[in-house]
């Protein structure tokens, strides 16, 4: 983002942070992997309002589930042997869970089971999966990460139809993360976190994905980008992991502002939530805080954001909600 000026840049505040009730550092299969085998506490990801304006993270080293009250306060919904990483909320109340170990999953917020949704692709096991979104029409799209990165540029993004059709639209991708479809189902954005930048997929009405492209570049750091949203102004907002920023660019990648952490450099993931869905909660893994910010021009911020479209065939579970 070198050939623009530095954009404003807009100060967070903590919203919440993970009680010390559920915090025990410890070393973990998930940290000697991913963290150079240094103990954590927690690692939150996956934020994601339900209709009653409670917030949803995930935990990813110890496989919990956390529920957040307005008020902040905060609750365990499940605990289980996996690596919870992305989340969304399905318009009939389902939960869904990108799971690094055990593929898409579902979550029953009321006993707190988690059972398989989506394990294999013809008999194979995923990479590792990221994040997930819904589109306009009901497919399912998701990221398959694993490890992959500038020295295994395998990284997967699929889609699966409301037909039960899985394909997969790319597999030479370096360590695809976050995913927002276009209001229209017309292109894909996918975080790539060890190129540090951001894709642009294109979706035809074939299924297929041709022209793939480079949306923008990142300046670089020790990570990159992460978790995704896309604002009613088409803007997108992204989380930039081991820099404590999340951008907002426009719809032609020009940068418009530099939301700061407040706390710690992790800033993970991100969703609109609170009154009229206009302030923007970031999860930060470093300290296990919760973030805020209310946008400037908040207006333009307060209709539904892309991906809570409803699923039918397979992914059917009642009649979409308002």
């Amino acid at each position: 983002m070198s050939f623009f000026a530095p954009p404003p840049r807009l100060e967070t505040e903590v919203f919440t942070r993970l009680p010390d009730r559920f915090r025990q550092a410890r070393r973990t299969a998930w940290s000697d992997a991913n963290r150079a085998g240094r103990p954590v506490d927690s690692f939150l990801e996956g934020p994601s309002f339900d209709r009653q304006g409670r917030l949803y993270v995930t935990d990813i080293p110890f496989g919990r589930i956390f529920r957040i009250s307005p008020e902040g306060e905060w609750e365990q919904v499940a605990q289980y042997d996996g690596w919870p990483n992305g989340l969304k909320i399905h318009r009939d109340g389902r939960i869904f869970i990108t799971d690094y170990k055990h593929g898409i999953m579902l979550l029953d917020p009321s006993s707190g089971r988690v059972t398989p949704f989506l394990d294999t692709v013809r008999s194979e096991s995923f990479k590792g999966v990221n994040d997930l979104v819904f589109g306009p029409r009901g497919e399912l799209y998701f990221t398959d990460q694993g490890q992959t990165g500038l020295q295994d540029p395998s990284g997967r993004v699929y889609r699966l139809g409301t037909d039960d059709r899985l394909d997969c639209l790319i597999d030479t991708v370096p360590s695809p993360n976050g995913i927002v479809v276009a209001p229209d189902g017309s292109f894909l954005l996918v975080a790539v976190t060890r190129a540090n930048q951001i894709w642009r997929l294109p979706l035809h009405s074939d299924g297929s994905v041709t022209k793939a492209s480079i949306f923008c570049h990142l300046h670089g750091g020790p990570s990159g980008p992460d978790g995704l949203a896309l604002d009613a102004e088409g803007c997108l907002l992204v989380a930039h992991t081991g820099f404590s920023t999340v951008w907002r660019l426009s719809p032609r990648a020009e940068p418009l502002a530099r939301i700061a952490s407040c706390a710690g450099w992790s800033t993970t993931n991100l969703a609109f939530g609170g009154a009229g869905g206009l302030t923007l909660f970031v999860t930060e893994s470093e300290t296990g805080s919760i973030l805020r910010i209310v946008l400037p021009h908040q207006d333009s911020l307060s209709t539904p954001m892309p991906g809570k479209g409803h699923l039918i065939g397979r992914l059917a579970g009642g009649p979409p909600g308002p």
